[in-house]
């Protein structure tokens, strides 16, 4: 079972290899596999931080800012010495600091609809935690596009959400959810509304649970639930989503899955 783990990592992730569930196999299937993160930020921070202590053996981070003061708050991935350096190489460090036996790789780009498809296609699993509409869209598409699953979680105030979408299997995307051709969800960023920094925390981290569980295909996904946290009231709520047939952005593909089913 550990023949082609190192003695380091058998010591490393000895707890993921004491569940039944993960052990030297689910271990192994980590360390081959890639995730796209987007964005180095509140959310970005605790995922990039559990996805490489995990031993997720390739992670890509896409950040175009750089670190400012008003980002150590809520993301711990930075540093006050690091104020001004491009938050990718500023995470880099922190995450081959914690973990030299991943692959940490850097795109300091906005996501574009020209450069998404070609970056997105390069990984096994995309983690979107930008805090834009106009990104989650352009992330969206290249997910579909590629066929790669997408976990998703945003973060306003005191509350959060978190899903995934996985339209290439039938179910919902993120047009289906929030249609682009709308007036986008009243959200402000926290720039304008202020974010409690501790939230980010724990919505990152439960996208980190739900990106090893995809990988490493374990329990049950959240392809058709939206969870809901209101931290104030300390009330989590999950809700079913569903895929429209009318939706212009992923309608053909999942129409494609429903014919190749029947």
């Amino acid at each position: 079972m550990f023949a082609d783990l190192t003695e380091s990592e058998i010591q490393r992730y000895s707890r993921h290899i004491l569940l039944p569930e993960v052990g030297g196999t689910g271990q192994m299937r980590l360390r081959s596999a890639s995730v796209l993160i987007v964005g180095a930020g509140g959310l970005g921070s605790p995922l990039a931080c559990y996805l490489a202590a995990a031993g997720v053996g390739r992670i890509g981070l896409v950040d175009d800012d750089r670190v400012e003061l008003s980002n150590l708050q809520r993301q711990i991935l930075h540093t006050t010495d690091r104020v001004g350096v491009a938050k990718v190489e500023s995470a880099a460090r922190a995450l081959s600091a914690l973990n030299p036996e991943v692959a940490i790789e850097t795109h300091a780009v906005r996501l574009t609809d020209g450069n998404a498809a070609a970056l997105v296609g390069g990984y096994d699993l995309v983690c979107d935690g930008c805090d834009n509409f106009d990104t989650r869209y352009v992330v969206n598409r290249a997910c579909i596009t590629a066929k790669r699953t997408l976990v998703s979680a945003a973060v306003t105030r005191f509350e959060g959400q978190l899903t995934t979408f996985r339209p290439h299997l039938g179910g919902p995307c993120y047009n289906c959810l929030y249609p682009e051709t709308q007036a986008a969800p009243d959200a402000p960023s926290c720039g304008d509304a202020g974010v409690f920094g501790a939230v980010t925390g724990v919505l990152g981290t439960l996208q980190a649970t739900e990106a090893l569980k995809e990988l490493l295909d374990l329990g049950e996904s959240m392809d058709g639930r939206l969870l809901l946290w209101d931290a104030l009231a300390t009330r989590f709520t999950t809700i079913r989503i569903s895929r429209d047939p009318h939706c212009p952005v992923c309608g053909g593909v999942s129409d494609q899955v429903a014919a190749v089913a029947t």
